[in-house]
């Protein structure tokens, strides 16, 4: 245990954001830095349980009471070590994830809960500044060939697995930079890039061979992928974005989130000068509550709109733990993240009628209405219907499942009721050799079942190939969905 004392006389702290005004002028991540001995202390009040239920919250099982002793202790070398052994990119989780395992922190029970994330976060940054990350390459080659289809956590966590452990593995990429959503889905406020460039420079330095701009399924043809390769891992996400059939849809100035995310960090990247769909001086309208509309919301901040409104159908959240989300599941609670902070208007229990449009056919307005939840549905409440402005508007609903035609239908693997590739226990689909990770397999999830699910799939991959059970599973065989 760190401190025994530290759950007692430390209370939780975490870094403060930029001020709003400074920060939505520039793209760079939002959080000032955290001072190593005030971390220390915020590692010192973790308990050490003697049932770490935070390994329970955490798909990826991080030995999170190991790592806060070490830090606490100042030995940040094994810490990261301890780290590394069950998640290849904690500089991902700890920017992105939403963290279950602290909601899952025994302490959370009557206090304040451990700030995991941010001492994960700490401890890969202070490796990436004392050296301590290299390239682990293989120490012999096993001769089988890999594809990895798609470049997102999911692929990647694959590709690092099966390349460490003797596999010739290649990530085909149908975007022109690797990355999947950490490359043109996460604004740059969220997680800078230099976090994601580091991490594949690593990984070509081990082995592992990346071709972008190549869509698997139309460049390179399922027959083609399937004789190349030895196996093939898929992880393309899940991309079918959810829609929205109301009248007006056509407009101009309606778009899915994800035709708007990638070209503003496009900007950042460098190549263009300005975005295609920006929000400059405009009445932003983002439908959906999530992350990605939070995502969206940050953007059109920075972009200069006019004004920003996020709709959401559900009702307004609780702001502590409910009852019926008792302790150590994660709750839906209301939560500020830095975008809401930085200004707009959020409106729950409302639903989308009509976009408006003028007479060029551009979008001017929204009519919506507030509803209410009866045996199960949401029935509009009468009289309260308006209209509010909007000249773009943006669709941030969610996503049905990975695209079907092409590479999922001409490699003719099994899909279930929800649109998502059927796997075994090994994540192996229905098709010998094919395996899966990730969204494509599980639907739209988080970051760090990504990771967990790219690290199974490696499991699964290995010993298909090899016979061996070599490389980590976070995910045993009786916990693995068949879909």
């Amino acid at each position: 245990m760190a401190d025994p004392k530290g759950f007692l006389t430390t209370p939780r702290q975490t870094p403060q954001r930029r001020p709003v005004d400074i920060r939505i002028k520039d793209w760079r991540e939002v959080y000032q830095e955290f001072a190593h001995q005030d971390l220390q202390k915020q590692a010192g009040r973790c308990m050490d349980c003697g049932i770490p239920f935070c390994h329970q919250g955490c798909p990826l099982g991080n030995l999170i009471p190991e790592w806060n002793d070490l830090v606490w202790r100042e030995d940040w070398r094994s810490a990261i070590e301890r780290l590394h052994a069950t998640n290849n990119f904690p500089e991902f989780t700890g920017t992105l994830c939403p963290a279950p395992c602290e909601a899952a922190c025994v302490l959370g029970i009557n206090s304040d809960a451990v700030t995991i994330k941010q001492v994960e976060i700490e401890i890969i940054d202070r490796a990436w500044d004392e050296g301590w990350v290299q390239p682990q390459p293989p120490a012999m080659l096993t001769g089988k060939r890999v594809a990895v289809v798609g470049s997102g956590p999911a692929g990647l966590a694959a590709a690092q697995q099966l390349t460490r452990a003797g596999h010739e593995v290649v990530v085909y990429e149908r975007a022109d930079r690797i990355g999947g959503l950490l490359r043109y889905g996460i604004p740059e406020f969220k997680m800078e890039k230099h976090r994601l460039d580091r991490r594949l420079g690593q990984m070509r330095s081990e082995g592992t061979k990346f071709r972008s701009g190549v869509n698997a399924g139309v460049d390179l043809t399922a027959e083609q992928l399937r004789s190349d390769h030895d196996a093939v891992v898929l992880a393309g996400g899940s991309t079918r974005a959810r829609d929205l059939p109301i009248p007006g849809r056509d407009l101009d100035g309606v778009h899915q989130a994800m035709e708007y995310l990638p070209p503003a960090n496009r900007v950042q990247e460098g190549d263009l000068t300005e975005s295609p769909i920006s929000a400059a001086g405009k009445h932003v309208v983002v439908i959906g509550g999530g992350d990605t509309g939070a995502d969206c919301l940050g953007t059109a901040h920075r972009q200069g709109a006019a004004s920003v409104t996020q709709l959401e159908i559900m009702p307004t959240p609780p702001s502590e733990r409910p009852d019926s989300q008792p302790w150590p599941t994660y709750p839906m609670l209301y939560r500020v993240s830095s975008a809401h902070e930085e200004g707009g208007e959020r409106l729950f229990s409302v639903n989308s009628q009509e976009f408006v449009g003028d007479e060029q056919g551009e979008v001017r307005a929204l009519r919506l209405v507030e509803v209410r939840r009866e045996g199960g549905t949401f029935v509009p409440v009468e009289g309260t219907e308006q209209e509010i402005p909007c000249d773009l508007a943006l669709l941030a609903m969610g996503f049905v499942g990975p695209e079907r035609e092409g590479l999922i239908d001409d490699l003719g693997v099994e899909l279930d009721g929800r649109g998502n590739v059927v796997r075994d226990g090994s994540f192996m689909t229905t098709v010998d050799g094919v395996f899966t990770a990730g969204d494509m397999g599980r639907g739209q999830s988080l970051i760090v079942w990504a990771i967990s699910e790219g690290r199974s799939a490696a499991a699964g991959v290995d010993h298909y190939l090899t016979g061996r059970d070599m490389l980590p599973s976070p995910i045993e065989p009786t916990d693995r969905p068949l879909s």
